[in-house]
């Protein structure tokens, strides 16, 4: 493996990330803490405890998958597709690196980006609110899959993408909504038996119940499952991706 290829990429997407403090640090932070105060503070003392945790306790895993999932894929998507629109990734795809060390360094890169910023939010929901983390290894466990997995699929679309437009277009119109419907603010057994059924297709579900177990030990789906389905989502993305570098989907003019 070149070593030296991938930690030259990996350092130049952090440099980026140091650049770009306000952006990628401080606003998503900025922007988590206004969730906390208008749903933890305003309606969570509407609301009382659900399975056992106060409202501002209980949204904490969803409000930092929220962030993840759409950070993991705002990085790696705009990272991919910045050399692309400035041809240069034509000049990496001729150097002597392969795929899989291209694929390592810019997923690496935003996956790291998003668990820094998931840890710095974690910090931040205790100023607000008591937190408990019954399982730290399965917590740290969860985010790492988790912000991998959506890194590859960032990856993805920015190889997709052919313009800022696209490249916002996922993010915005289906892993932020998802999101919102997936359990984040509130249990999914608190929905009728036939919004709970439709609720369970969505995949982001799957990923908050998991992580929410890590904290209080409790989730809307069994522990094994939200597991089997991250690791699915895992293999289903780089299967993706090694077809693209295999064929040279808009990788290749």
């Amino acid at each position: 493996m070149n070593l030296h290829a991938v930690r030259a990429i990996y350092l130049f997407e952090m440099a980026r990330t140091r650049r770009t403090l306000l952006q990628s640090i401080l606003a998503p932070v900025i922007s988590t803490s206004l969730y906390f105060v208008v749903f933890g503070s305003a309606i969570g003392s509407r609301i009382p405890e659900i399975e056992g945790v106060s409202y501002g306790a209980f949204i904490v895993p969803g409000l930092i998958m929220l962030t993840l999932l759409t950070q993991s894929v705002s990085n790696a998507s705009f990272a991919i597709f910045f050399p692309k629109f400035s041809r240069t990734i034509y000049e990496l795809l001729s150097a002597p690196v392969s795929h899989f060390e291209i694929v390592l360094s810019y997923v690496g890169a935003a996956a790291t980006k998003s668990i820094l910023l998931s840890v710095i939010i974690l910090a931040t929901a205790t100023l607000f609110v008591p937190l408990r983390i019954d399982h730290p290894l399965w917590m740290l466990a969860f985010l790492v899959l988790t912000a991998v997995t959506f890194s590859l699929l960032g990856f993805i679309l920015g190889i997709w993408a052919d313009n800022f437009e696209k490249l916002q277009l996922v993010p915005l119109l289906v892993i932020t909504p998802l999101t919102f419907l997936g359990g984040s603010f509130y249990s999914i057994n608190m929905l009728p038996p036939l919004w709970k059924t439709v609720t369970l297709f969505n995949p982001v579900v799957y990923l908050v119940s998991g992580f929410r177990w890590s904290f209080y030990g409790s989730a809307d789906v069994a522990v094994g499952v939200s597991l089997a389905m991250t690791l699915l989502f895992l293999a289903l993305f780089v299967a993706i991706v090694a077809w693209m570098f295999r064929t040279g989907y808009r990788l290749k003019a």
